[in-house]
């Protein structure tokens, strides 16, 4: 009876071994599809868990960094830079990169390297650069979220969720420099092991053809690069053991835009392009409110410069309301959308003397 029981703990640790490693990640799994123009959910399931992101942690990485850096600052690379455990770039100890650069290779090719020196260079050090990421959370109201380090790499403290990780890149996305880096499919690299740097982001390379499309002998200039240009316009890739698969994402489709993020999902190439589907299908980009001028009484008025244009479902559309609420000295006013009990959104409005 021993000996079987032996066999068959053998067994189950043999099982184990060979299970691809998507299957070691634990502590659940989640998802998130936000509007990308309001943050609003459109879709989630167990959005609000605290899981770790892997790699997904580098799209704040990249915005506090280009907000406390000149990108034409030359980074001095460290020991621990070019050490640092896990996805390269491959940087060398006492090279100098640009912050430009170090960008590209944090988003393009997830360099760990690239974020403990950008962190190094942003914040004084490794430690300070995680302080500065703290901060820039609270102040965005990302209640779910703690970093610990600046790559991504696994530490039981450093976690978000899935919807804290798709306002993240909605946030980042704000940022034209971000946006132009987390867009690039291609860029050629001007480090000490330059090379041609093509995004591991598999759904942006789609709309943008790879690499393989232009000569590897040609010495185009470092502005010449390949932008995305489908469906899928901007995100980053994420893995670890224990965090299993990240993925956030960016999509468009005339005139409407939504966030995809899903932690510690196997097949989320195929699961990005049905969240992104989905959201095409039930939801459609409404007018609630059109630009102009309107009374609210014979004293006062609020004036809109832009409309108002929301993702609803046709259900939504028919349930919408608007609220005024205006300051007791009449010089604010706050215009939210509801949809029964929910707001779902709120725009600060210019407050006028009404039209008589």
């Amino acid at each position: 009876m021993l000996r079987l029981v032996r066999v068959l703990l053998f067994m189950l640790v043999g099982l184990i071994l060979m299970l691809p490693q998507t299957s070691l990640a634990r502590g659940g799994s989640g998802y998130a599809v936000l509007d990308g123009d309001t943050g609003r959910v459109l879709l989630e399931s167990n959005s609000d868990a605290r899981l770790p992101i892997a790699s997904l942690t580098k799209i704040w990485t990249a915005l506090v960094a280009i907000e406390n850096s000149n990108l034409q600052d030359e980074v001095v690379i460290s020991p621990r830079a070019a050490r640092a455990e896990g996805s390269s770039i491959y940087l060398q100890a006492g090279e100098k990169v640009t912050v430009e650069t170090l960008l590209y290779g944090l988003m393009l090719r997830s360099g760990n390297d690239a974020a403990t020196a950008l962190a190094e260079h942003a914040g004084g050090s490794v430690e300070g650069f995680v302080k500065l990421m703290n901060e820039r959370a609270v102040v965005s109201g990302l209640t779910n979220t703690v970093f610990m380090n600046p790559s991504g790499l696994h530490h039981d403290e450093h976690l978000s969720s899935a919807r804290d990780t798709a306002e993240m890149l909605r946030i980042a996305l704000q940022n034209k420099t971000f946006k132009k880096i987390a867009s690039t499919v291609l860029y050629r690299a001007n480090t000490e092991n330059g090379m041609l740097w093509e995004n591991k982001h598999r759904l942006l390379r789609e709309g943008a053809g790879t690499a393989a499309d232009l000569d590897s002998n040609s010495k185009l200039p470092v502005s010449s690069l390949k932008t995305a240009m489908g469906s899928a316009f901007a995100g980053k890739t994420g893995f670890t053991k224990i965090a299993g698969r990240t993925l956030a994402t960016a999509f468009q489709n005339e005139g409407q835009t939504c966030i995809v993020v899903t932690l510690n999902e196997p097949d989320d190439w195929n699961v990005h392009r049905g969240l992104a589907n989905k959201v095409w299908e039930e939801y459609h980009l409404e007018t609630v409110v059109k630009k102009g001028k309107y009374n609210v009484n014979k004293k006062l008025a609020i004036r809109l410069e832009q409309p108002i244009r929301l993702q609803l479902t046709k259900e939504e559309k028919d349930n919408v309301r608007q609220v005024l609420h205006v300051s007791r000295k009449r010089q604010e006013a706050v215009l939210s959308i509801f949809i029964g009990e929910e707001r779902i959104y709120a725009k600060a409005v210019t407050v006028e003397s009404a039209d008589r």
